[in-house]
């Protein structure tokens, strides 16, 4: 079920102070207004900080990667109370011609050969967010090149290899993982009201090959068999990158060989290729990730890497447990947390004096300002209206 669970009281009394004033949400959970005011101001502070980034070209730190744009393009867009939006309009409207101009004969949108299927993904969520018939057309270009993506190994029409069904970076890699898996299915399941290519050639994902790729990054014995795989406690129900490949590496199992270590962003990232694939909460598979997410939740690091892709986790994770309609997650101790109030209060704790954000560690381009803040923007924004 993924509808947020109700609390039904019948008799409260409340002592609300000046410096925390409470209220009841639509759904009964009591809103810390205080704590929405304060996020509110950290959103206005980031947007304000990210508007006086753009380059001259539309573009947003780097115009061979319109990715990078377009995230910016969907930050400053989802802004719950609409900060700035006249001062806005003219940066949008030339941030969305630069992103036009990346659209390539195929339907990919990117610049160079590197990570076309991450930039034209991240870029169809952009186009979705200011939606006309121009974009429309240009989305549903982008779809047909996502799906094209889609890898087959071993006896063409068969899914009988462990990568079948994934999707990779694209060009010159020869290999599918689950994040660039995770963005392909995500704009394809934000698009699909725009779907129109069912009699179409190569119109239509495998579903049924993505999940199987999908279940062959996760660490859960019965539903996969590979000599990978961990019998840890520890590791059960996580996601690897691709099968055979973690990048939190590898640890010794009892009988002598090797398993790889779950980590948190790609578990998430699982998680939601999961929901993506409309697989609901009740299902093995995700009730095997969300004990996973439940027994390693932490904001004080990425579980299993570190601060390495540290806001990309934040930003996974608030996606993940919001679309799944998930208040708190539970640890081994017993103590239930609401992330959503932690994510916001560490956010906040992280952001700069003049309201950006940025990661210690560069890894995954996260020592890049214009990232790290339009992943921690979004994540507010998703946060935001459930505080």
């Amino acid at each position: 079920m993924r509808g947020i669970l109700q609390w039904i009281c019948t008799l409260f009394v409340l002592y609300v102070s000046e410096a925390q004033p409470l209220s009841f949400s639509s759904s009964g959970k009591i809103s810390d207004v205080s704590l929405k005011q304060e996020v509110a101001r950290a959103i206005d502070r980031g947007s304000q900080w990210l508007m006086q980034q753009q380059q001259s070209g539309g573009f947003w730190s780097d115009q061979d990667h319109p990715a990078l744009t377009s995230l910016a393009l969907v930050a400053l867009q989802r802004d719950p109370e609409e900060h700035h939006a006249a001062l806005k309009e003219p940066l949008l409207a030339n941030a969305y011609a630069y992103l036009r101009s990346c659209a390539q004969d195929n339907g990919g949108i990117y610049r160079i050969e590197m990570l076309q299927n991450y930039n034209t993904s991240v870029s169809i969520l952009a186009l979705l967010v200011r939606s006309n018939e121009a974009h429309d057309a240009l989305i549903r270009k982008a779809r047909r090149f996502v799906i094209k993506g889609q890898q087959d190994y071993g006896q063409q029409g068969l899914i009988d290899t462990p990568m079948d069904g994934g999707i990779g970076y694209g060009s010159s890699y020869t290999h599918s993982d689950l994040s660039n898996t995770m963005h392909a299915l995500e704009a394809l399941y934000h698009s699909r009201h725009l779907y129109q290519d069912v009699q179409r050639p190569g119109g239509q994902l495998d579903w049924k090959a993505a999940l199987h790729f999908i279940e062959q990054c996760q660490q859960v014995p019965e539903s996969n068999p590979a000599s990978w795989v961990s019998s840890k406690t520890s590791d059960r129900g996580g996601f690897v990158y691709f099968p055979g490949n973690s990048k939190a590496g590898e640890h010794p199992v009892e009988n002598g060989t090797v398993a790889l270590r779950s980590y948190g962003s790609i578990s998430y990232a699982g998680m939601l290729s999961y929901i993506y694939a409309d697989l609901d909460v009740s299902d093995k598979r995700v009730e095997a990730v969300l004990a996973w997410l439940n027994r390693n939740y932490t904001l004080e690091e990425n579980p299993g890497m570190g601060l390495q892709g540290l806001l990309f986790y934040y930003h996974t994770m608030a996606k993940a447990l919001t679309l799944a309609g998930l208040d708190t997650l539970e640890t081994d101790q017993g103590k239930s947390h609401d992330w959503r109030r932690d994510l916001s209060v560490k956010l906040m704790d992280l952001q700069q004096s003049e309201g950006s954000w940025k990661n210690v560690s560069a890894r995954w381009w996260e020592g890049d300002p214009v990232l790290a803040t339009s992943y921690a923007l979004l994540t507010l924004e998703m946060v935001y209206p459930g505080l």
